[in-house]
């Protein structure tokens, strides 16, 4: 059993002035995209991450920063930084503003956000980077749980008994994340606690993945145009990942909330 948290980086100025970033634009964050970071750490605070990961790109990097920078549990958490979480790759079309990028689709005969320009990704390659990293995260889960199998009590590990660790702020879903009273196995003890600091097309792209292809169990009162939305800056959203008998084939994702942002 995972949880599994991601958020979007914080604003950059590209970002309000609504001009594409992608890869190739390294941008810093701006005083507001600091002040929702440093937001979504405080609404983090109380939850105890095992593993950090970014993107390698300047504005994942320091809203990661800045959200540990507020958690009671782990500021000196090693955060990884993964090229594989890094925005899609807009070529031609990266520093240019969104208008310019709906008229090169309108030209081709296309659509947003199915369009690709020269030199970009298209959808099923973005899509390809997130399967991969994903099937990485319950690898990495299912070696930890064979690693400590049998030593309860380990470093790393928790019954979910330890109260807010686990707790997070918008939900009593908490319940999902504790020793089940019946029978043992994977589903019995929390492996990881992971946050995932990435990008809004990417994201869209990677949830897609987990509801088209992994049959995601998504919250009843999610609307379609919310499904298919781009998170807002430093939204997040909050999976439980289990992997019976350490099956990586088959993952049960129940999405807990899905690009929210109260904390804003």
């Amino acid at each position: 059993l995972l949880l599994f948290t991601i958020s979007f980086s914080g604003e950059t100025r590209y970002n309000k002035d609504k001009i594409l970033q992608g890869q190739g634009v390294d941008e810093p964050l701006s005083a507001t995209g600091f002040r929702q970071a440093e937001a979504a750490g405080l609404f983090l605070s109380n939850v105890k991450f095992t593993h950090v990961f970014s993107s390698d790109l300047l504005r994942a990097k320091q809203t990661t920063a800045a959200i540990l920078e507020k958690n009671r549990f782990c500021k000196d958490l090693e955060i990884k930084y993964d090229a594989r979480l890094r925005e899609r790759k807009y070529g031609v079309a990266e520093g240019r503003p969104l208008t310019d990028l709906k008229a090169m689709a309108k030209d081709a005969g296309e659509q947003c956000p199915a369009f690709t320009p020269s030199g970009g990704e298209t959808l099923d390659e973005v899509r390809e980077r997130a399967r991969d990293f994903f099937e990485f995260l319950c690898q990495l889960a299912v070696e930890l749980e064979q690693k400590e199998h049998g030593k309860p009590g380990a470093p790393g590990r928790s019954s979910g008994t330890s109260g807010e660790q686990f707790v997070f702020p918008w939900t009593n879903h908490c319940s999902e994340a504790e020793p089940s009273s019946e029978g043992s196995g994977s589903s019995t003890v929390l492996d990881a606690n992971i946050l995932v600091v990435s990008h809004g097309a990417y994201m869209r792209n990677w949830i897609g993945y987990f509801v088209s292809d992994l049959n995601c169990t998504l919250p009843a009162n999610l609307t379609k145009s919310q499904l298919s939305s781009v998170s807002p800056n430093t939204g997040i959203s909050h999976f439980i990942i289990k992997l019976e008998n350490g099956n990586l084939l088959k993952p049960q994702i129940t999405c807990v909330c899905l690009n929210q942002d109260s904390h804003l």
